[in-house]
């Protein structure tokens, strides 16, 4: 399998090929991790834990569904949430972080599922995904949609049923966690 992550072509598999995944994106992943747990060391166990993860279903990697960075991303994602659900258990050893940073963070968990979802959607099909957008991103009703498409209501309705689970189906496979698209 051939991945492509910066540019050039690269194997997922072997030593060499997750050496050369981790050189064009450990840097960025350990900032997100770092700003998403606050402590360097969990940081660098939580660049570690994906690069891991992602050597192990490297078989499950397929790039016409998403960009290597992607994939990553959404693997760290789902470790960095591990660790904090594990973490909360666990007595705070440090004391609060500053509100800057924990404002920064919710800014970049926004931009990074905007930037899946947005993923996801090149996915589906032209009707499925106009019709998503103009219903949840732009907030028009199922009448207005169905009257600029010149299509009936009911059709409107179905694709966006469609459309969802077929949306939902393509974060899944980008390894996004449940929860980032709701129903419709």
């Amino acid at each position: 399998m051939v991945v492509t992550g910066t540019g050039s072509s690269t194997l997922l598999s072997g030593e060499a090929g997750v050496r050369a995944a981790y050189a064009a994106h450990g840097e960025e992943l350990y900032r997100f991790a770092r700003r998403s747990l606050s402590d360097a060391g969990l940081a660098e166990e939580a660049v570690q834990e994906t690069f891991l993860r992602a050597w192990r279903a490297a078989d499950r990697y397929d790039e016409q569904l998403g960009s290597l960075r992607t994939w990553l991303f959404a693997i760290c994602r789902n470790v960095v949430i591990d660790m904090g659900r594990a973490r909360s258990v666990r007595p705070v050893v440090v004391g609060p972080e500053p509100a800057d940073v924990a404002d920064d963070d919710t800014a970049f968990d926004r931009a990074l599922v905007a930037w899946q979802v947005e993923e996801a959607l090149r996915r589906l099909s032209g009707d499925h995904r106009r019709v998503l957008v103009e219903v949840h991103y732009r907030g028009r009703s199922y009448q207005e949609v169905a009257a600029a498409l010149g299509v009936p209501e009911g059709t409107v309705k179905s694709r966006v049923y469609y459309a969802l689970r077929a949306l939902r189906l393509a974060l899944e496979e980008m390894g996004v966690d449940d929860g980032v698209v709701g129903d419709g």
